[in-house]
């Protein structure tokens, strides 16, 4: 079983059997460092049986949570670390974006971790980061559990 494979798999088992607190975890951390996104748990949140709206805002606290310590650790650590856990050329691309759209990169640009840590490097303002931020996650977040709910309601309804 390859990397990815098995840290969807754990993460699964982790939400399967400590629901909202595991889903909260997932989200915080994959602000700062883990590849595994909450997404697909918030739109399944119904298989697990949680709410998916519950489950959104679960997901986004523990996404703005993780993003305030990628944001402050980047200040402290600085791009040399940075460089080291992105990869150079990650790094140099996302670089680019933050140049380029600064505010903006934060609410569009991917991975969002990385986005983040480059926000805190490239010292933007704490509060237009926060509002980025606030933007950037409550729009995927939020779509993904509408995502829960329509399916929720087709396949789990009486």
């Amino acid at each position: 079983m390859e990397l990815w494979e098995a840290l969807k798999e754990t993460a699964e088992n982790f939400i399967l059997h400590y629901g909202y607190i595991a889903l909260f975890i997932l989200s915080f951390t994959e602000s700062i460092i883990q590849p595994v996104p909450p997404y697909p748990f918030i739109t399944a949140a119904p298989l697990f049986n949680l709410s998916p709206w519950i489950a959104a805002n679960v997901a986004f606290a523990g996404n703005l949570l993780g993003a305030v310590v990628s944001f402050k650790l980047a200040r402290v650590l600085g791009d040399k670390f940075v460089k080291r856990i992105f990869k150079e050329k990650l790094y140099l691309k996302g670089e680019a974006l933050m140049n380029r759209y600064g505010f903006f990169a934060v609410i569009i640009g991917e991975p969002y971790k990385l986005m983040c840590w480059l926000a805190g490097i490239f010292d933007m303002p704490f509060w237009k980061f926060m509002i980025a931020s606030v933007i950037a996650r409550f729009i995927r977040i939020y779509i993904f559990a509408l995502m829960g709910e329509t399916i929720s309601r087709i396949f789990f309804s009486q």
